[in-house]
C-alpha cells in the first residue's frame, strides 16, 4: 500500500470505530430505557471506544486493521450484552433495541450531509469526485478538502452499515426488527427461531453480503441527490 492508501485506510478505520461505538451505544441506551441495564453495567451506554473495544477487541480492532493493512478492505463487528430474559419478557422491547443500531448509523450519515450541504453552501467546500470514498461529495483544497474527505467517509460508511444491519437475516439487527411489525407472541415467536437456528447464523451473514450491494449503492446515489451533494448523479 502507498502512503495515500494507507492514510485513507486509517481515516476510514477511525470512521467505523467511532460509528461502531455510537451503533452500540445507541442499542444498549434503547435497552436500558426498555429496563434492561445489562450494557450500562458493562459501560457500554457511552461513546467511548474503550469498552466497546474490550468486548469485541478482535472485531473492533484486530480484524479491521488487518484488513487495511493487507488491503483486502475494512471488516470488523461489535455488540452489546442484554438479558435474554428481558428480551424473551418484552420482545417488542428488544425489536426496539435492534433497530436502535442502525437508526444511529443512519442519524450519523444524515447529520455528516447535511454539515457536507451547509459546506458546500457556504462556499467552503466545493464539488468533485472522492472516488475511494465511492461518491461524488463535498472536496476542496488545504484544510476544507480533509474536513469533506472525513464527511465523507462518514456518510457512506454510516449508510452501508446501516444497510448491512438492517438485512432481515439472522444475527443481523434487522431480523429482530421484523418483530416490531408482528404481535407479542410473533416477535417472540421471531426470537426462538433465532435461538433455534443460530448454528446457520453464517447463511444469514452470506445473504447479507449478497444483497448488500444492490441495496447500499441505489440508496447510497439517492442520498446524495436528496441531499444535493452531486450534479448529474
Amino acid at each position: 500500500m502507498n502512503p495515500d492508501q494507507l492514510t485513507f485506510g486509517f481515516l476510514q478505520y477511525v470512521v467505523f470505530l467511532l460509528s461502531t461505538t455510537c451503533h452500540e451505544a445507541g442499542h444498549a441506551l434503547v435497552a436500558l430505557r426498555g429496563g434492561d441495564s445489562t450494557a450500562f453495567e458493562g459501560g457500554q451506554v457511552s461513546l467511548n471506544p474503550l469498552p466497546h473495544i474490550r468486548r469485541e477487541p478482535f472485531g473492533m480492532v484486530v480484524m479491521p486493521l488487518l484488513g487495511i493493512a493487507t488491503g483486502s478492505g475494512l471488516i470488523g463487528w461489535a455488540s452489546a450484552p442484554y438479558d435474554p430474559l428481558w428480551s424473551q419478557r418484552h420482545p417488542k422491547r428488544a425489536a426496539w433495541m435492534a433497530l436502535a443500531g442502525p437508526a444511529t448509523n443512519f442519524l450519523i450519515a444524515i447529520l455528516a450531509a447535511l454539515a457536507m450541504r451547509i459546506g458546500l453552501a457556504a462556499g467552503i467546500f466545493t464539488r468533485g469526485a472522492t472516488s475511494t470514498a465511492h461518491i461524488v461529495g463535498a472536496v476542496s483544497a488545504g484544510v476544507p478538502d480533509g474536513v469533506a474527505t472525513i464527511l465523507s467517509v462518514f456518510f457512506s460508511l454510516n449508510i452501508l452499515l446501516g444497510c448491512f444491519n438492517l438485512l432481515p437475516f439472522p444475527p443481523l439487527d434487522g431480523y429482530n426488527v421484523l418483530g416490531l411489525f408482528t404481535s407479542e407472541a410473533g416477535a417472540l415467536k421471531l426470537q426462538e427461531w433465532r435461538i433455534r437456528f443460530r448454528s446457520f447464523a453464517i447463511i444469514g451473514l452470506i445473504l447479507g453480503w449478497r444483497l448488500l450491494d444492490s441495496i447500499y449503492f441505489p440508496l447510497l446515489r439517492n442520498a446524495i441527490r436528496i441531499f444535493g451533494l452531486s450534479l448529474g448523479i
